[in-house]
């Protein structure tokens, strides 16, 4: 069996995935003085939970660059190979969810989602991967101002735009990365149904 075939897969699945395993929140908020964010609010790496440090500068530029590294990791795997972005950004999120730095105990993947919609809306020419997801996420929490509402339908919709531009492919991608998504903000979906789900602005 030539096992060469592999190496080019393997090679974007792990590139994705440590990039993506880049806790860039929690560096952050320790280069910055604020503490171990895993002890504040929610304890999630993520942007929202770094808005509750009252550094809202620090938020923005940890939603950058949690977004940045899918964008980065799917558009280099791309520039080595065409079929390669998509392992790359299933490595990419799952890095980002799930790093081995952590214990395996990461964020909830919306941004990163994000970096990836936006990688692919670049790569096939349509912007609206991109533009859909961004329009629904800040639409909803502007409208709710809950964060996690605005994530999670931001990400149901991303299948959805791509089954409507008729690529299938990406379809069965978004699907499963929307999928894990749900489960990780599986305590929000409960606290929504109980009507205790905090907003943006409150602890």
């Amino acid at each position: 069996m030539d096992t060469s075939i592999w190496i080019g897969p393997a090679a974007a699945l792990l590139l994705g995935y440590l990039l993506g395993s880049i806790p860039f929140g929690l560096i952050l908020t320790r280069i910055a003085g604020a503490g171990d964010l895993r002890a504040i609010g929610s304890g999630n790496i993520g942007a929202t939970n770094v808005l509750r440090t009252g550094r809202k500068w620090l938020a923005a530029l940890t939603l950058v660059l949690d977004m940045a590294k899918g964008t980065a990791a799917v558009l280099i795997a791309a520039a080595i190979g065409p079929d390669l972005a998509p392992l790359a950004a299933v490595g990419a999120f799952l890095g980002h969810v799930y790093p081995v730095w952590l214990r395996f105990r990461g964020g909830k993947g919306v941004a990163t989602l994000f970096g990836i919609a936006l990688a692919f809306s670049i790569l096939t020419g349509s912007p609206f991967y991109a533009l859909v997801f961004a329009a629904v996420w800040i639409g909803t929490i502007l409208v709710t101002r809950i964060s996690s509402l605005g994530g999670m339908s931001a990400a149901i919709l991303l299948p959805v735009t791509a089954a409507v531009l008729g690529r299938f492919d990406l379809v069965v991608l978004f699907l499963a990365l929307t999928l894990i998504l749900l489960w990780k903000h599986r305590g929000n979906v409960e606290r929504l149904m109980a009507g205790t789900e905090p907003r943006i602005g409150r602890a």
